[in-house]
């Protein structure tokens, strides 16, 4: 069963049944000793985007923006079995061209990193068909949207399980925040926490 480790902030670290290891947004928290099979950059600010902080050997390959972002043209392709495919991700503080956000597939589960994100179109009419199983989604209401924006997200792509993450800026986690994300599906993963990613039944 894979698993994911929430490391704080927008951070995490997903190993998939088959020991595949990816990185999503390396920036802070702990976990970063596995050597990377796939790290995953959002966009370039300087929050999401300190690979440094991951081993990595001579395998390792890095997915920035613009490695499935051509052109205005979201692609998806298969990295180390992991099928990975980029969607919008924008707000006034997110050029739409600058970021994305990842839908990834493997092990029979699907798993959105949204990135720095509002409510954008994929969200509203490519992604609810997707029957995603997981979602992490930022509630920081600062440089995202806010809790209620993240709630309306969340009811529209309607994944079986959505965590809040990227409550405040600078900080790992902040219940008091994460608490107020009442939606169907929601799960609170507290900073160093790693849970197990299930199938549907």
């Amino acid at each position: 069963m894979g698993k994911l480790l929430f490391q704080g902030h927008g951070s995490y670290r997903i190993i998939t049944d088959e020991g595949v290891v990816i990185y999503v947004d390396p920036f802070v928290g702990d976990g970063y000793d596995l050597v990377a099979d796939i790290i995953l950059v959002t966009h370039e600010h300087n929050d999401h985007n300190h690979v440094e902080l991951v081993r990595k050997d001579s395998e390792t390959i890095i997915i920035r923006h613009d490695t499935l972002l051509k052109n205005g043209i979201y692609l998806k392709e298969m990295f180390k079995g992991i099928e990975i495919e980029a969607v919008e991700a924008y707000n006034k503080n997110h050029d739409k061209s600058q970021c994305v956000g990842y839908v990834l597939r493997f092990d029979g589960i699907s798993v959105y990193c949204s990135g720095d994100t509002s409510l954008t179109e994929d969200m509203q009419h490519k992604i609810p068909a997707y029957h995603l199983d997981y979602a992490l989604l930022p509630i920081d209401g600062i440089y995202n949207m806010d809790v209620a924006e993240a709630i309306k997200c969340a009811e529209i792509i309607n994944a079986r399980v959505v965590i809040p993450i990227h409550m405040k800026p600078m900080e790992l986690f902040d219940r008091k925040r994460a608490e107020l994300f009442k939606t169907k599906g929601a799960l609170i993963v507290e900073a160093g926490e790693e849970i197990e990613l299930s199938k549907m039944g």
